[in-house]
């Protein structure tokens, strides 16, 4: 048995582990723009990244140190992504570490911003060589990370084992565009003093993936430099595996939860919960459908319970359906109920007002068997197009 709490603050909580962020000269605008994360002993470490085929610098960096590596620092930088830089963008990280005098253990570099710019390596070790390892500010480090998101993204965690022992689990984010089911374009450093072996973190990693980061879409697009790395000092030497990949669902749920919400100007969140699918592949592939659909995303905007869009969507999706099977609600409102169409003026009142909440559930009862699924996704609206249109700026 175990106790899982959420608490307050951001990773530097968590013992041996210190962080900041500062500006480096990256962004224009005077913003943090450089981060990092120390632990006072080797991490054990482990990471899931995008499935973008042209994988950014930093991840194939990364790459290069052998399975099970431990690291002791994270080095993060915003408004360069250091992608489609070729063998170059390799060799400028390790020049940029060479010229640190940091006592690191395999460093490890991570990258958000401009895809095809090379990365200033001279403003990043300039504004590197000003950390101070022992500081704790998790809110700087925060900002530090952010590009097009709205507000910082972090979580804490403490589970209390029945031994009496314990030990905390936190996030720090970013991602708020280019979200999409195929892991999710963000970064997420999640950190614990759990002794946690590297073959649980992986296996939790994987499982939670697929209902978390890989179940949400802003815009059906997948950058090159999405991440989800854990970094394990093992200080509380308290262990329990079934307690840390439930809580490692909790903090990866939180984030996935957060950045969909930030979907660069969203304002809505649905839930697209497909149910009675043929099976949980076919509720997936219908349910990620929903998410990444731009004509549903459109209504959501515009506060329109069109269903036709919904029952579009899944008929489009190519999953095993049948009209005089299906059911959909918004919430409890039903809409369409086996072939009946539920949509009087009343109806569409009662679903209307659901639209106007923050967040909501579309239900999608395919009446074909047990699969189920939840995807996440958001409205669509003008000030997407608006960030969009001039990011590089």
């Amino acid at each position: 048995m175990f106790t899982i709490l959420p608490i307050k603050g951001y990773i530097d909580q968590i013992d041996g582990f210190y962080c900041d962020g500062i500006h480096a000269g990256l962004k224009p605008n005077g913003n943090n723009d450089l981060g990092f994360i120390y632990s006072d002993k080797p991490c054990t470490v482990g990471a899931i990244f995008t499935e973008n085929k042209f994988q950014a610098a930093p991840l194939k960096h990364f790459l290069q140190y052998e399975k099970g590596f431990k690291t002791n620092f994270v080095l993060i930088n915003s408004k360069n992504a250091n992608a489609l830089t070729g063998r170059k963008g390799i060799e400028n990280i390790n020049i940029l570490f060479s010229q640190l005098d940091f006592n690191l253990v395999n460093p490890i570099m991570s990258s958000t911003g401009v895809i095809g710019n090379p990365l200033p390596i001279d403003k990043i070790v300039a504004g590197a060589k000003n950390f101070d390892l022992t500081s704790k500010n998790g809110e700087n480090l925060s900002k530090a990370i952010m590009t097009t998101d709205a507000y910082p993204k972090s979580c804490m965690y403490e589970v209390k084992l029945e031994d009496g022992t314990s030990f905390k689990i936190g996030a720090v984010a970013k991602g708020a565009g280019m979200i999409n089911p195929n892991l999710a374009t963000m970064l997420c450093f999640i950190c614990t003093d759990a002794d946690a072996p590297y073959s649980d973190i992986m296996e939790a990693l994987k499982v939670n993936s697929e209902t978390t980061f890989n179940a949400i879409s802003v815009d059906g697009d997948t950058s090159t430099n999405d991440t989800v790395m854990v970094l394990s000092n093992g200080n509380s030497k308290a262990y329990d595996k079934e307690a840390f990949i439930e809580v490692l669902r909790l903090v990866m749920h939180d984030m996935a939860m957060l950045m969909v919400a930030d979907g660069e100007g969203a304002k809505k969140v649905a839930a697209f919960e497909v149910i009675n699918a043929v099976s949980n592949e076919q509720a997936m592939i219908a349910a990620k459908a929903l998410s990444n659909s731009l004509l549903v995303k459109t209504a959501l905007f515009g506060e329109d319970p069109n269903f036709g869009r919904i029952a579009s969507t899944i008929g489009a999706s190519r999953i095993d359906c049948d009209d005089e099977k299906l059911v959909i609600s918004y919430n409890d409102v039903v809409v369409f109920n086996k072939g009946e169409i539920c949509f009087d003026a009343a109806t569409e009142a009662k679903a209307g007002e659901v639209l106007k909440k923050d967040k909501y559930k579309i239900i999608c009862d395919i009446g074909l068997g047990e699969g189920k699924f939840i995807a996440y996704g958001c409205d669509l609206g003008y000030k997407y197009v608006e960030i969009n249109a001039d990011y590089r700026s």
